[in-house]
């Protein structure tokens, strides 16, 4: 690892993404420290007793509910370590690790020790634990938990700033779009292993450049393009969350496809159903930067430091989890959801649409592959390489109205220095 080569983040280094030593420190100070990570949705384990397991970092966790109350647990064993939870879905009343009992309640309290005053040979009894043993005192180790509008966040840390203040007001009415006052439906999952850095998969999403020029499906079917009238990129004041806006226009040849190789002006669908796209009421809201308009985006894409991207891409909705596996790799949890209000339409359309999306998917597909070929990039050159980042200027910059930039992941950029104490390096 070397200096940072400017005093902005107009220019990212290599080591950012290959570093091991950086790497670690990445999970001690940002997924083990005080931020909050997603780990799942409510309506996963909608009954008493359910539970789920998930990720924080590197560190496997239980989420699971007793009633309204949701906890969530590391899935480690207080005895020998042992990952206790081998299911990612279940119903239970209690959880008892494999290798030598222990029993765990929902909380993640200890409750059972097999021989804990240990057994009866003839008239005596032998072995068991010290007379001091306390079960209270071993115990799993428990997260701090919060559930927002059916989403659920847990930290390692306790005094980690309410959930509201850590998405900021900028972000927040976005969120709230998307969840408040609704009744989250599970529709299914998707899981794959991309090999690249994990800042790689939040930088993409933080990127509007891309889109209009990588994906087929999306300048050609109009679905995110770079002269669409309504388009914002918002960034929060710390430069750490970012939402991208824009609204589906018509799929015509002009300027922006000139040259374009992934435009198909000739490119037709086998089902058309697949942009059977029909208007919701929630998409409209007043526009939280100017009051008095409204605004109703067809593409919402939230990035949430470190964890999680929310999407919206006309009428499908997922969550996007990401799970370091190393500096050079990270597993992409998706999680398609729709409204229990939705008719059995709807909800068809929901899932046919996100198809677009996933391991396989017609957009993401193209995502999953350049992220690797980066990655490759890296290790070509070792530290000695930097990304350019420079598009609509140097500066991190506010809320432009525009695709024409890279604003999100130099704000992104400037954050994570803060975070890793690299700002005064």
């Amino acid at each position: 690892m070397s200096r940072w080569p400017e005093s902005d983040t107009s220019k990212i280094p290599y080591w950012v993404y290959r570093d091991e030593k950086v790497y670690q420190q990445e999970l001690e100070k940002i997924f083990y420290g005080n931020h909050w990570s997603y780990v799942g949705l409510a309506c996963e384990i909608p009954n008493t007793g359910d539970f789920k397991t998930s990720w924080v970092g590197e560190r496997e966790v239980v989420v699971t509910r007793q009633h309204s109350d949701i906890y969530v647990f590391e899935n480690r064993c207080a005895h020998r370590g042992v990952r206790f939870c081998q299911e990612k879905h279940g119903n239970a009343t209690s959880l008892v690790c494999p290798y030598h009992q222990w029993r765990y309640n929902l909380k993640g309290d200890l409750i059972g020790v097999p021989f804990e005053r240990g057994a009866a040979k003839g008239d005596r009894r032998c072995g068991g634990m010290p007379e001091d043993f306390d079960k209270k005192q071993h115990g799993t180790v428990k997260l701090n938990v919060t559930c927002l509008h059916g989403v659920i966040f847990a930290s390692f840390s306790y005094s980690v700033e309410p959930i509201e203040q850590y998405l900021g007001p900028r972000i927040l009415p976005w969120f709230e779009r998307t969840f408040k006052n609704r009744n989250l439906k599970l529709l299914g999952y998707n899981r794959q292993e991309i090999p690249g850095n994990w800042k790689l998969m939040m930088e993409n999403i933080k990127d509007p450049y891309h889109p209009g020029l990588l994906h087929t499906w999306f300048v050609t079917f109009g679905l995110f393009r770079a002269d669409q009238t309504t388009s914002r990129m918002v960034v929060d004041s710390t430069g750490r969350h970012a939402v991208m806006l824009n609204r589906r226009n018509q799929a015509t040849h002009n300027e922006v496809t000139e040259g374009i190789n992934s435009y198909k002006h000739q490119m037709t669908l086998h089902d058309p159903r697949l942009l059977d796209i029909v208007e919701e009421s929630w998409w409209t809201i007043p526009d939280p930067d100017n009051p008095n308009t409204v605004i109703d985006p067809t593409n919402c894409m939230q990035t949430l430091f470190p964890s999680v991207i929310i999407q919206q891409q006309v009428n499908s909705l997922s969550t996007r989890q990401i799970v370091p596996r190393g500096k050079d790799c990270f597993e992409f949890n998706w999680t398609h959801f729709g409204f229990d209000d939705d008719s059995e339409e709807m909800t068809l359309r929901r899932l046919r649409q996100s198809n677009l999306f996933g391991p396989a998917g017609f957009v993401s597909a193209d995502d999953g592959e350049v992220i690797e070929l980066s990655q490759q990039g890296f290790d070509q050159w070792h530290d000695q390489g930097q990304l350019l980042a420079q598009l609509g200027g140097r500066d991190p910059g506010e809320t432009t109205d525009h695709m024409v930039t890279e604003t999100l992941m130099r704000g992104m950029y400037r954050y994570w220095k803060k975070a890793m104490g690299y700002d005064q390096k």
